[in-house]
């Protein structure tokens, strides 16, 4: 007879759990997407800085993803540290820059419509008392109708500093609940880009 021992049990049990908790973490982060530049060596830079970008050399004003700008650098600071990067002030191995693109757009929605259910009474003179007669939804079709929604796409780009070739990016878009993206959202996206990361060093 094959005996399971208890130890053995609940080692199996948080083993499982733990799975489970990576799978439902996993389905609630966003996709990423990245992309690595044909022959470079992210080993080879240890030493980064980070740069802003603008839409024209000769614009003053300031990126318009400015408004996340500390929770992403945060984010990407505290991801590059687990990696061994050090930010640094002078001389860098790499640039780093992010971007917010946020774009509206509308879905298409249907939805299932029914008639209301309702009750009719009538009166049996035979047992002169009053009965009910259940009339159950019925389905009609569906009704149809666009809901507008925000999304944004979070890009972290990577330039070497000697030759500003841009070596990796990796980006995601997650849809937005209000009109600029959480701290939450904004530290789900940057782990979700540098699981990508992760991959290529």
């Amino acid at each position: 007879m094959f005996i399971i021992k208890g130890g053995f049990m609940k080692q199996m049990i948080c083993v499982l759990s733990a799975a489970v908790l990576i799978m439902i973490v996993s389905s609630c982060s966003p996709m990423a997407y990245a992309e690595k530049a044909p022959g470079a060596n992210l080993e080879n830079y240890r030493r980064y800085a980070w740069v802003e970008t603008k839409d024209s050399k000769n614009e003053d004003a300031s990126n318009p993803a400015a408004f996340a700008k500390l929770s992403i650098q945060n984010a990407v600071n505290e991801q590059l540290r687990k990696e061994g990067w050090v930010l640094v002030t002078n001389e860098p191995d790499v640039l780093i820059s992010y971007d917010i693109l946020v774009e509206k757009g509308e879905t298409r929605r249907d939805d299932p419509v029914y008639t209301r259910p309702f009750i009719r009474y009538y009166f049996n003179p035979w047992l002169r008392r009053w009965g009910t007669i259940y009339y159950p939804s019925n389905f009609l079709g569906y009704e149809s109708y666009n809901v507008p929604y925000k999304e944004a796409t979070v890009t972290i780009s990577m330039m070497d500093a000697k030759t500003d070739k841009k070596i990796w990016q990796g980006w995601t878009t997650q849809e937005m609940n209000k009109s600029l993206m959480t701290r939450s959202q904004v530290r789900s996206s940057v782990k979700s880009i540098f699981r990508k990361f992760d991959d290529e060093v």
